[in-house]
């Protein structure tokens, strides 16, 4: 799956688990640019995620996200 694919399937489980689309989808998006994404959301998105690609992360890997592109490259990777 081409990282534009998963992209766009993150943003669907962005709007579903927060309730609003008012983010901008970009490599640089953190989720302290997004309201309401806090530590628990962040775990809902991430089981979401783990649900809807077949994958499961590793705390370590986790550890490593530092913004949207890294769990696309992380997601992608996982995948290939």
């Amino acid at each position: 799956m081409d990282r534009k694919a998963i992209g766009d399937k993150i943003q669907v489980i962005l709007v579903k688990v927060l309730k609003h689309d008012r983010f901008e989808m970009h490599d640089e998006l953190t989720a302290t640019m997004v309201e309401g994404w806090d530590s628990l959301t962040h775990m809902a998105i991430i089981a979401e995620i783990e649900k809807e690609f077949s994958v499961q992360f590793k705390l370590k890997e986790l550890n490593k996200l530092r913004n949207m592109g890294t769990l696309l490259d992380l997601v992608q990777s996982k995948l290939n």
